[in-house]
């Protein structure tokens, strides 16, 4: 028995009388591709989709979650300074907190 190669290529030049399909053009990159898809995106960008309403109302809600939840960070950091600059202050001798309420009513 004679050995058989795996593959065999051949260059199809006629079926049934009709001429060889046209060699594939090259591929594109994929830099290229992407610039393709966005120029094609261009018109489409501008108005939401209707359906995907339910999505951006729980993104809005998270979004606005998260900024509660960074606001009460950020109270909980100044009241915690204000109450370690108060012992501090008792602590060192500096006297009474400062309102401010002198700076306001000047007497002459």
């Amino acid at each position: 028995m004679s050995a058989v190669p795996d593959i065999i290529e051949a260059e199809v030049l006629e079926i049934d009388g009709s001429p060889a399909p046209p060699p594939p053009q090259p591929r594109q990159s994929a830099q290229s591709r992407a610039e393709d898809a966005w120029r094609s995106m261009r018109g489409r960008v501008v108005t939401f989709d209707r359906r995907w309403w339910p999505l951006w109302v729980l993104l809005g809600i998270v979004a606005v979650v998260l900024l509660a939840v960074v606001a009460c960070f950020v109270a909980v950091f100044v009241v915690v300074a204000k109450v370690i600059g108060g012992v501090l202050r008792i602590l060192t001798g500096g006297g009474p907190a400062r309102t401010g309420a002198a700076l306001s009513r000047r007497s002459f």
